[in-house]
């Protein structure tokens, strides 16, 4: 079993920047390969990033790409998600994800752990 916690979310301004942590414990969380998703009102959950268990392997949304970076610290069993440039349209909880397979995909299905979740609203 591996334990999820997301914090860093908030409001923020078009164009502004945040970054979300995802703490990881139980489970080599090393092991584990990782991936952020989001859900806005109204809207099913969407894949975002992922990040294979040794950093060696990372994928983007076409929504994000150039604008968001994932990264992981595996030493701090912590996952993260830089977001810069955002806009209205990145308004979504986050949530971040592990997976017992070697390279999870974009599926949610892929994923085995979840975390609660963290709001991030853009807007003036």
């Amino acid at each position: 079993q591996v334990q999820l916690v997301e914090s860093g979310g908030g409001l923020v301004q078009p164009g502004g920047s945040l970054r979300l942590s995802c703490a990881g414990s139980g489970r080599t969380f090393s092991r584990v390969s990782m991936g952020w998703f989001r859900q806005a009102p109204g809207k099913e959950r969407e894949f975002v990033a992922r990040i294979a268990w040794s950093g060696g392997f990372i994928d983007y949304a076409d929504s994000v790409k150039g604008r968001f970076t994932i990264s992981r610290d595996n030493a701090k069993s912590t996952l993260y998600l830089q977001m810069n440039s955002l806009k209205p349209d990145d308004t979504a909880v986050y949530y971040c994800s592990g997976s017992e397979l070697l390279m999870a995909g974009r599926r949610q299905n892929d994923y085995n752990y979840w975390g609660q979740g963290t709001q991030v609203t853009v807007s003036s």
